[in-house]
């Protein structure tokens, strides 16, 4: 019986595996030209050109390009080039079959890991990175589930041989589960674990000899500000208990899920806090409420004037439908030009990645892609995609099974 079990999990593991060479780094000057070009920190570019070299952005602007020797000209007449889409949260790399215990990798044992990093664990040869990167998603924000302090949240590639490779920011903040109003031991637990961790970190500091407590440690950069604390809050009481433990610990918060934050905007902006949107596919909070509560949301935070960005809320598998929601918050009264930056700068600026990523911009880095049409539309194809000025192969075991079919059955 073991043996059979040991031989399922081999298999299973076998077949998830991604088989897609990973991308070389760049080794030639690149042009695209003659595109469409959406920097999203500024306005679009018609007829423009965007050149990047050793994986950082050299040049955007219009008009025609005088290209030097050695530069590989891309002419995308036709084409539009976006910044690479960022998937703010996501258990992507950390589960890939729900079914198999071995590939679930998400929560580590315990109620408060604040030590764990959710990096370590993403696995770089999983099969859905590929199929989330064919889509323009391009980088995306790993976080830990389970207990109150899961552990920290993770900013990664969607490409690369190793964690090492992928992760852009190892450490993007301590992740909390803001306990319901009926959990105040919760609550307790929480408020030690962060007094604890303050004296022992005051301690350490006036004596060096001080035994190392890797969990304590763990604190140090959201007690000192240096990132933030990501707070799993949807509910008016969690935001506004959420802010105020913020307040008390002089933490800077962010808020993840964000259901009710329109109801306490007001607390949100004089204070600063950024929401990240985890689902806009919901079902309404209350019987009575609209049936398209959830699809406002986007619209209410973006017309509140507070700072957000958009999660996709898809199964893990289907991570690559990220744009889609963006689309579906437009359909709702969501300005187009907001949508494609909740997915792009927004989300980079949550994460604490917006020097490099996020935007079509002179030194950043060259993380973009071409498409034939508008992304947050199903029928455009990304046909092109590079990050860190690395081309991307775009091939995925599911493009691969459609065009096996395809021939099985004679279809065009």
């Amino acid at each position: 019986m073991r043996l059979a079990v040991c031989f399922l999990l081999a298999v299973s593991g076998a077949l998830a595996q991604d088989l897609t060479p990973k991308a070389p780094p760049q080794r030639r000057t690149v042009g695209i030209v003659n595109a469409t070009i959406h920097p999203v920190s500024g306005p679009t570019i018609k007829q423009g050109y965007v050149v990047f070299t050793k994986g950082r952005i050299t040049a955007v602007g219009a008009g025609p390009l005088k290209a030097g020797d050695g530069i590989e000209i891309i002419d995308g007449r036709g084409k539009h080039v976006y910044p690479g889409f960022i998937a703010p949260y996501t258990q992507l790399g950390l589960r890939e079959i729900g079914a198999v215990r071995a590939t679930r990798d998400m929560n580590e044992v315990g109620a408060m890991t604040p030590e764990a990093y959710a990096a370590v664990a993403v696995n770089p040869d999983s099969t859905l990175l590929p199929v989330t990167r064919s889509n323009g998603v391009l980088v995306f924000g790993v976080f830990p589930r389970g207990g109150l302090i899961p552990g920290r949240a993770s900013v990664m590639r969607t490409d690369g041989w190793t964690w090492e490779d992928m992760a852009v920011r190892r450490d993007a903040g301590l992740v909390v589960a803001w306990p319901g109003n009926k959990k105040a031991k919760d609550t307790h637990t929480l408020a030690h674990a962060f007094a604890e961790a303050a004296a022992y970190l005051r301690k350490r500091k006036s004596d060096p000899k001080l035994r190392v407590d890797v969990r304590k440690e763990a604190f140090e950069p959201s007690l000192a500000r240096k990132r933030p604390v990501f707070f799993l809050a949807d509910t008016y009481d969690q935001i506004t208990g959420a802010l105020a433990f913020a307040r008390r610990n002089r933490l800077r918060a962010v808020i993840v899920g964000g259901r009710d934050a329109p109801l306490c905007a007001d607390l949100l902006k004089r204070t600063n806090t950024p929401i990240l949107i985890r689902s806009i596919h919901r079902f309404p909070k209350r019987a009575d409420a609209d049936f398209d509560e959830t699809y406002r949301l986007p619209a209410k935070l973006e017309a509140a004037g507070l700072t957000w960005c958009l999660a996709s809320g898809e199964r893990i598998p289907n991570e690559r439908n990220l744009p889609y929601a963006a689309g579906r918050a437009c359909a709702y009264g969501l300005d187009r030009d907001a949508a494609i930056r909740a997915i792009t700068l927004s989300a980079a600026k949550v994460l604490g990645v917006d020097k490099d990523l996020g935007s079509i911009e002179k030194g950043k880095a060259a993380t973009l892609f071409i498409c034939n049409g508008d992304p947050l539309e199903i029928p455009t194809k990304v046909e092109a995609a590079w990050i860190d000025g690395r081309r991307i192969n775009l091939s995925n075991k599911q493009k691969v099974l459609f065009e096996k079919y395809k021939a099985k059955y004679g279809l065009k």
